[in-house]
């Protein structure tokens, strides 16, 4: 019973996002010089796993807070993953990366924020009236997994676009674990 009403949530939430998405965010990352991602919480881990396939896309991906991030620079892209738009932290590295030139996505629940009033691209997952109190789906659970589809669903996109075969994707992936 739970993971049907799972899947159906989702599946609701994706077919009533945009079907453009991901080819206008593949542009967006195809023009970058570098990628850095960021988020809060389970949003952040939801970036963490978009981060690792961009880099097995063959990206320069960094996460945002990592000991290893390099600075951010003009020509860069800020994906910002936040179903509110409204996070303090989050609001202060658009601020430091929209001064310094970089392009900022928002990836969002809501179509009009803070974080969204400074990005230059805003992908509303779904509508602001399905994230409603979902029994068994507590606490962005709906916002945070469709995100994650709708990312898994850009890089099988990305990976079918370019024709990039999953040995090169696999070569790529950390040997060190």
């Amino acid at each position: 019973m739970h993971q049907q009403l799972i899947v159906d949530k989702i599946s609701g939430i994706l077919s009533a996002t945009d079907s453009s998405y991901d080819q206008k965010l593949t542009r967006m990352l195809d023009n970058a010089k570098r990628i850095f991602v960021s988020g809060a919480g389970r949003s952040k881990l939801v970036g963490n796993f978009f981060a690792m396939r961009l880099v097995h896309a063959g990206y320069d991906v960094s996460v945002v807070g990592e000991i290893v991030t390099p600075s951010i620079k003009s020509g860069d892209l800020l994906i910002i993953i936040s179903g509110s738009g409204e996070t303090e932290q989050l609001i202060a590295f658009t601020k430091s990366a929209k001064k310094i030139g970089a392009d900022i996505v928002l990836i969002s629940a809501k179509s009009s924020s803070t974080i969204g009033d400074m990005a230059d691209a805003v992908f509303q997952i779904g509508q602001a009236e399905q994230y409603g109190k979902v029994v068994g789906m507590p606490m962005g659970t709906v916002f945070e997994l469709s995100t994650l589809f709708f990312l898994e669903a850009t890089i099988s996109h990305i990976i079918h676009e370019k024709g990039i075969p999953e040995e090169i994707m696999r070569e790529r992936h950390a040997n060190l674990e």
